[in-house]
């Protein structure tokens, strides 16, 4: 259950950093926003609990931290696919 209660946190961060950045084509990707949200939870989410000495639990600083690097990851996807595009 926790896995799975993993990807769909993942996937709601994920689709919120779509939503924040602006959705293209008007919908969710949700391969997208289960990469993104993954990812950027796992770095942005543990280093920022790390730093604030929250250490590993679920805390604001977690969520904020997991939010930001899902924004990194989906900017710098949009940003990779922009380039392949235009080549």
């Amino acid at each position: 259950m926790l896995i799975i209660g993993l990807i769909l946190f993942g996937m709601l961060i994920g689709a919120g950093a779509q939503l924040v950045l602006g959705r293209e084509g008007g919908s969710v990707d949700w391969t997208m926003a289960i990469v993104a949200g993954l990812v950027g939870s796992f770095v942005g989410g543990l280093l920022i609990s790390l730093l604030a000495g929250d250490g590993i639990e679920l805390r604001a600083s977690g969520i904020i931290g997991s939010l930001v690097g899902a924004l990194i990851v989906t900017a710098l996807w949009r940003w990779l696919a922009g380039r392949s595009k235009a080549a």
